[in-house]
């Protein structure tokens, strides 16, 4: 069984209602992204943090998974899927995909300011002075601006095994995530679906210019085909 390894981004979470930053000129729900999704704005205003993040929870649990989502669980019949997200919420794991790592985090779960080993998946609103039982503050399990991303090494073992590389919802702007594309083995397979294709893919992707809910079937009717 060929493995499929899919690189997610938000653009295929946008297409279930999910608003992104990039679209709005850095703002997010009217916020600068650096106020509300980086550690020095973790620092200089919590209470913001805080609330921000859970209004976007309450704006998940409100959505559902979209035909991309679920095309790619329906894969997992023929391949060895492994889906690497950028993207933090559980739209994947609703579809029915059983591989999924997010590279960002999880909207809904919450980890200890202090010992971020302490992870709680969390529905409700978190408030300063809710506190992990070790007695520090509980925080969005995001990572932010100006954090390492932790889970960037498994990802990277992940596209060294790939026989088949899909890149969907994502102008691969961001980094790390973006480099993951050139650990893919050589011999493997690469398509990329996005309305914008990024002007530095390299030559061996075959793109399909289309929102992910439009491109994933031309993709599945491809891969089968060349399989």
């Amino acid at each position: 069984m060929k493995h499929l390894v899919v690189i997610s981004g938000a653009g295929l979470s946008a297409e279930s209602g999910l608003k992104t930053f990039r679209d709005a000129d850095g703002l997010w729900e009217n916020h600068h992204v650096m106020e509300v999704a980086s550690i020095g704005g973790w620092i200089k205003n919590p209470s913001l943090v805080l609330e921000f993040y859970n209004q976007r929870r309450a704006q998940l649990l409100k959505c559902q998974a979209n035909h991309a989502h679920r095309t790619l669980a329906k894969l997992e019949k023929d391949f060895k899927v492994s889906i690497i997200t950028q993207n933090v919420d559980d739209l994947h794991e609703r579809a029915g995909s059983t591989n999924v790592l997010h590279l960002h985090g999880e909207l809904l779960k919450v980890r200890s300011s202090d010992h971020p080993d302490l992870v709680y998946t969390y529905t409700g609103n978190l408030s300063l002075g809710d506190l992990c039982e070790k007695g520090s503050q509980l925080r969005p399990d995001i990572v932010w601006f100006g954090e390492e991303v932790p889970r960037i090494d498994p990802a990277i073992e992940l596209i060294k095994q790939a026989d088949i590389v899909l890149v969907v919802g994502t102008s691969l702007i961001v980094y790390p995530a973006a480099g993951l594309i050139h650990y893919a083995p050589t011999s493997s397979k690469k398509f990329l679906i996005d309305p914008v294709i990024p002007p530095k893919l390299p030559k061996d992707f075959q793109t399909i210019e289309a929102p992910a809910t439009v491109g994933i079937d031309l993709f599945k009717t491809q891969v089968y085909e060349q399989m």
